[in-house]
This record gives structure tokens, C-alpha cells and sequence, in this order.
């Protein structure tokens, strides 16, 4: 009979914060930007000058384990790393759900890499595990700048997508 190490090596969220240097994020969890793109010429968008791309780590923690509804104009490629899986919600302009799962488990249907594309209400919720934490990185193109981020109100997302109201009530910052 062969034994798992891997569970007995699993680094809490403190050390993964203190490691990482993450600090935290409005939207909920912890993060870190870790790239821009400074050797290209910035890329103008609506909202103004923007590098190429940004690049964060992201967490969530059981302290911590909601990164509410919140709408970005750019488009994010997520990456799972390490720790818990997370759940993402994803609701489109249609007021289409989609549900998906990043996670070590790809049998089971978790997924290593998600993309959003701009425009999609998104909020994330940690799963329970044996970590305590999840942590992703998000890759942003064109690069992330808060000015292009909006975090959902409650009431506001309710009126606009009333079929997902319970939704709004577990994952908004309220």
C-alpha cells in the first residue's frame, strides 16, 4: 500500500501569503501582481493607456474564500496552482450561469485553465479541503487596471439578472 506525502508537505495559507508576498484584495482573498508588460508599447483602450498584459497570484482562504461578483473589461485566463479547488460563477450579458471548478482533479471535470472573457460577471467561492486555500494566477490582457473593474451590487445585479438572485446574496460584498 503506497501513501499520499503530498498531503503531509501542504503549506498553510499563512506561509503561502508570507511566501508570496499577497496582500489583500477588495473583491475578496489575497494577491500579488507579479508582471506587466513594461518592454512593449502600452495599448490604448476605452478606459485609457493599459499595458499589454498583467499577471497576478490570486487566493482565497477558508477565512476568506468568496472573490465577490465583480465585471472586468479585459479578458482573464486563470490558472490553478495549488491548495483547494474553487468554484467560479460566471453569469453572461444573456444572464447565462456557467459554473466551473479549477482544480487538481481533471478526472473528475475540474479544469486547469479558464478563460473569461471581458464583459462577464464572475465570482469565485474556495471549496472544502483539506488545504484551507486555493490559489490561481490570472493572466489579463489588456492589462488589468482597476479603473476597468466593477464589483456587483447586490441590487443592481438582482434587477439585471433576477432568476440569479440567490446568487447575488452569497456573493456579493454586502
Amino acid at each position: 500500500m503506497t501513501t499520499n506525502t503530498f498531503d503531509k508537505h501542504i503549506p498553510s495559507a499563512e506561509a503561502v501569503i508570507a511566501t508570496l508576498n499577497l496582500e489583500p484584495h477588495m473583491e475578496g482573498g489575497f494577491y500579488r501582481r507579479t508582471f506587466q508588460n513594461d518592454h512593449h508599447a502600452m495599448v490604448e483602450t476605452v478606459g485609457g493607456r493599459r499595458y499589454l498584459m498583467t499577471s497576478i497570484y490570486y487566493l482565497l482562504t477558508k477565512d476568506s474564500p468568496i472573490g465577490h461578483f465583480h465585471l472586468n473589461q479585459s479578458d482573464i485566463v486563470h490558472y490553478y496552482h495549488l491548495g483547494d479547488a474553487i468554484q467560479y460563477s460566471l453569469i453572461f450579458p444573456d444572464g447565462t450561469l456557467k459554473t466551473v471548478v479549477m482544480g487538481s482533479d481533471i478526472i473528475a471535470g475540474q479544469c486547469l485553465q479558464l478563460h473569461v472573457p471581458g464583459g462577464i460577471w464572475k465570482a469565485s467561492q474556495l471549496t472544502n479541503g483539506l488545504a484551507g486555500y486555493g490559489l490561481i494566477s490570472e493572466a489579463v490582457t489588456p492589462g488589468f487596471d482597476f479603473a476597468d473593474m466593477q464589483l456587483g451590487i447586490q441590487q443592481q445585479l438582482t434587477e439585471q439578472f433576477p432568476e440569479h438572485a440567490q446568487l447575488f446574496e452569497k456573493l456579493t460584498g454586502e
